[in-house]
């Protein structure tokens, strides 16, 4: 069978079985079995598919029918420029977090704490844009922590990253000028909403605190004080209806500045303030 024909079988399976985007998604797939990356696979459509290589494919495409997420079939997802492991312990990293990357690294820091750190994306991600800064990187999950500090080592950080199991600020200590989280934000009556990809395949630890969804945003501000050094900075990744609620939040910690940032849609995404 060509590789052409194995694509075509595996669309139609994914088309047939409701996923979205069934053809990228396939895609993706077709070269994960056959070990190249997606911007090579046109070039090895018109080959024959290996029969080891086609297994692969097809154990492929029945974990998606399950809609368990690309990025866990695989093992990866892309994330500002850079290939981050992942698996069910952490969450997927997401396009929209990329906002707050850009917001952090639109000024300079020495000195970084990642709380709830999941697949290390962020910390490991601003480490790697800021060659002179260190970091420690927080998560109350030690596998997700494995995972991170594997991403760490894999893209060349790990000298300047820490790592601790810890809830919030418990068991911080230490000054910081930049403290990021994307916490667990998603409200308890949201979650039967969600896609099943991301219901029954994510760590819900890391999707949903319960109740209200702003359980987190409290913690962080209640706790902040004492690491957030002089002029540092403290920003946050929200649901798209939170930003009033946790512009609050912050402003109430005494926090100056306090600012939303909007994601590539125009949704709230990021809320940042600044310690005077």
């Amino acid at each position: 069978m060509r590789a052409a024909d194995a694509l075509r079988v595996a669309v139609r399976a994914l088309q047939d079985a409701g996923i979205p985007d069934a053809a990228r998604d396939a895609r993706h797939l077709m070269a994960f079995a056959l070990g190249v990356g997606p911007d090579r696979l046109t070039l090895l459509l018109p080959d024959d598919i290996e029969p080891a290589q086609n297994a692969v494919l097809l154990a492929a495409v029945a974990a998606r029918v399950q809609r368990q997420p690309v990025s866990q079939i695989v093992g990866f997802r892309d994330f500002w420029g850079r290939r981050f492991q992942v698996t069910r312990d952490v969450l997927d990293p997401r396009p929209e977090t990329e906002t707050l990357i850009e917001a952090a690294l639109s000024q300079p820091f020495a000195r970084v704490l990642d709380m709830g750190t999941g697949s290390g994306a962020i910390a490991v991600t601003l480490l790697a844009e800021r060659a002179g800064a260190s970091g420690l990187a927080t998560d109350i999950s030690p596998a997700a922590l494995t995972v991170a500090a594997r991403n760490a080592a894999a893209l060349g950080v790990a000298d300047r990253l820490d790592f601790a199991t810890a809830d919030w600020f418990a068991g911080v200590e230490g000054g910081f000028d930049l403290i990021v989280s994307n916490p667990p934000y998603i409200a308890a009556d949201e979650m039967a909403g969600l896609s099943p990809d991301v219901r029954n395949w994510e760590p819900h630890l890391a999707l949903t605190p319960g109740g209200d969804g702003l359980a987190p945003y409290r913690a962080i501000a209640a706790g902040v004080g004492p690491h957030l050094g002089a002029g540092g900075r403290l920003m946050v990744e929200i649901g798209p209806t939170q930003g009033a609620a946790v512009v609050a939040l912050f402003v109430a910690a005494g926090l100056s500045g306090v600012q939303v940032q909007h994601d590539m849609d125009g949704r709230d995404r990021v809320v940042i303030g600044r310690k005077s």
